[in-house]
């Protein structure tokens, strides 16, 4: 399992947090042929060595629907994530597919695991002496995400990471935000040029994968790790990000 460090500058970013690692879980699909529950807990064991200070779920979490698939229980799937640990825990929102089959159940398991999972709401952590906040939306596709509200709540001037599963959310994140996290596009998955044109985005390949900077904004967008639809990738190799965090004076 690719674990690549991303160095992102980020304006705004206080000092007391350079060099926070932020590991990111994206696009699991559990449930299909190449991604059963012990490549769970195999990509769990291989982010615990990687040592970060905090971790991100951007969602989809099970996916029976992959060809040659089949239903896994949310909360096995849920024990082997919460086992990765972190000084400043584990956050999460939901995606699609997990709404798609049987999302509430998919939350409360990540809860009962002593997961935050969250949706159009921001919880603040403590870290390093001081607050980060991370805010989370609802999906984009199967609920009603709502990032004015999310934000309304935290003060100005503080440093926030916004979750978010689908990327298509990023036009509406304000620049009071360091940085907005996604998944949802695989990178492509199949990322050939005839084929990456059907993206599930409205945006096309916009937001396809990696870091993206617009009018000041940055959003970085995780490839994954899973599959959806077909268990193949070819051209968007799967990955779970570490982001090491750093700032570059004020806004």
């Amino acid at each position: 399992m690719r674990l690549p460090e991303h160095r992102l500058s980020l304006p705004g970013w206080p000092a007391r947090l350079d060099g926070l690692r932020v590991a990111v879980v994206a696009d699991l699909h559990a449930g299909g042929p190449r991604m059963g529950l012990k490549r769970v807990g195999e990509i769990a064991a291989a982010m615990r060595s990687a040592a970060p200070d905090l971790v991100v779920l951007v969602g989809d979490y099970v996916d029976p629907d992959v060809l040659g698939g089949r239903r896994v229980d949310p909360a096995a799937v849920a024990t082997r994530l919460a086992a990765i640990r972190s000084p400043a825990g584990t956050v999460a929102v939901l995606g699609n597919h997990d709404w798609y089959h049987e999302g509430h159940t998919v939350a409360a398991t990540l809860r009962h695991a002593g997961l935050r999972v969250l949706e159009n709401a921001a919880v603040r952590l403590d870290v390093r002496g001081g607050p980060l906040w991370i805010a989370g939306v609802g999906d984009e596709r199967e609920r009603d995400p709502r990032v004015g509200s999310t934000l309304a709540g935290i003060p100005e001037g503080e440093p926030i990471l916004l979750l978010s599963h689908d990327p298509d959310v990023f036009p509406y994140v304000p620049a009071r935000v360091s940085l907005t996290v996604a998944g949802h596009l695989h990178g492509g998955q199949v990322d050939l040029p005839l084929v990456r044109r059907v993206m599930p985005s409205r945006h096309g390949t916009r937001y396809k994968e990696g870091h993206i900077v617009e009018s000041g904004r940055h959003l970085f967008v995780s490839r994954g790790v899973g599959h959806a639809t077909l268990p193949v990738r070819l051209g968007a190799r799967a990955e779970v990000p570490i982001l090491v965090l750093s700032g570059r004076g004020p806004r």
